[in-house]
């Protein structure tokens, strides 16, 4: 009787706000360790790569990062019109993605660039760590309050406005991304920049990996927020 009390005392408690700043940086790094392995990007991440791949040459400064947040506006634009509703606190998402945006790009240039690993032991490397740092922060995303990125913003505004269990949710998305990902990069790049057999593989893992992180991390964290006031407001 004594031993579900004890276990709680152990958890580390109000990590909302902590869940917020993990899951933007550590997200990010996902990213750019996938940008690096260059087995093609989750299908989530392939779209804002794919327009930088294309626009590259002609707009310099159209980096990673900035395609990032630009399709994510895109996004809430479509987001505001399948749940036929509007919330303030969408811009702060927007906010979010630009966050999101600067901390790929921060993170490939501490990574070298753009380019892809040379051994392909580094790159499976990359690869298999940037899925699953990226996993482990989704997971945290869904469990804070504070404004998340325009993609989990999409999946849980879906999933409550429709009553739909979020993660079945986000695994119809990843589907729809995925093919999205491959028409974008075949018609712009006359190719498959940006996707790959990487690509179909975290599709098929992505969404059992930020389930079981969810459930492991539901372990260790309670998500009650330091700033309760805030997190109140900022829901409204």
């Amino acid at each position: 009787m004594n031993r579900n009390p004890t276990v709680e005392k152990k958890k580390i408690g109000r990590m909302n706000e902590a869940a917020w700043v993990i899951g933007i940086v550590v997200c990010a790094l996902g990213v750019a360790l996938c940008t690096k392995a260059d087995f093609g990007l989750s299908m989530i991440a392939a779209p804002p790569f794919i327009f930088h791949y294309a626009l590259r040459g002609a707009f310099p400064w159209f980096t990673q990062g900035t395609a990032e947040y630009v399709w994510q506006g895109v996004l809430l634009i479509l987001m505001c019109a399948a749940v036929r509703r509007f919330r303030w606190r969408y811009l702060l998402s927007f906010g979010t993605a630009v966050i999101a945006g600067l901390c790929i790009d921060g993170w490939l240039l501490l990574l070298g660039g753009n380019a892809p690993y040379e051994s392909m032991i580094v790159r499976i490397v990359a690869f298999a760590a940037g899925e699953l740092l990226t996993g482990l922060a989704i997971a945290f995303v869904f469990r804070t309050t504070l404004p998340i990125q325009i993609y989990e913003l999409l999946v849980r505004e879906i999933a409550d406005r429709y009553r739909l269990d979020v993660n079945r949710v986000k695994l119809v998305n990843d589907i729809a991304m995925l093919v999205l990902s491959a028409a974008l990069s075949f018609l712009l790049t006359r190719g498959f920049n940006g996707f790959g057999a990487g690509t179909i593989l975290i599709t098929l893992v992505n969404a059992p990996i930020i389930a079981l992180f969810g459930r492991l991390i539901d372990r260790f964290f309670t998500f009650e927020p330091r700033f309760p006031k805030l997190s109140a407001f900022l829901r409204q």
